[in-house]
């Protein structure tokens, strides 16, 4: 999108808070009318800054007791199949392909410790191009929104 102003980003932030909001309350926050908080958003949707509207859930809350980081050297002629892969397996929750010393980070939300161990060393290890992982414990996480 060419430009964005001060009240798009506004909008923006309204909008991370709270994807339910009603339009009438974003016009408001921002200080613009109904008319023109619709015709912006519709404008960053059309533009494909917003891509969608979700839920934030709680991890505990819906029984995964244990998250982790892992990390994943591969090799790299493979993304796109390791990519693939990786959305497949339900408790990965966020897959980035990164640079430094590994290739790919991933989100993983497990139910307990066994099935932590389970996800990294029978369904995320068991993709042939993956070289190695490294995986770190979340003792605790926290959102921004």
């Amino acid at each position: 999108m060419a430009t964005m102003d001060a009240t798009d980003r506004a909008i923006l932030d309204e909008l991370r808070r709270d994807a339910r909001i009603s339009m009438t309350a974003i016009a408001d926050a921002v200080h613009i009318s109904r008319a023109g908080a619709h015709a912006r958003i519709k404008r960053l949707t059309d533009a494909g800054v917003i891509t969608g509207y979700t839920v934030r859930t709680d991890p505990v809350q819906l029984g995964h007791h244990a998250s982790a980081y892992v990390m994943l050297a591969i090799e790299q002629a493979t993304w796109q199949e390791v990519q693939a892969r990786l959305r497949a397996i339900r408790e990965v929750e966020h897959i980035a392909l990164v640079g430094g010393d590994f290739d790919v980070i991933l989100l993983v939300r497990a139910d307990d410790a066994r099935d932590l161990r389970r996800i990294v060393l029978e369904d995320i290890q068991a993709i042939p191009s993956i070289r190695s992982t490294r995986t770190t414990l979340i003792f605790e996480d926290f959102s921004r929104t």
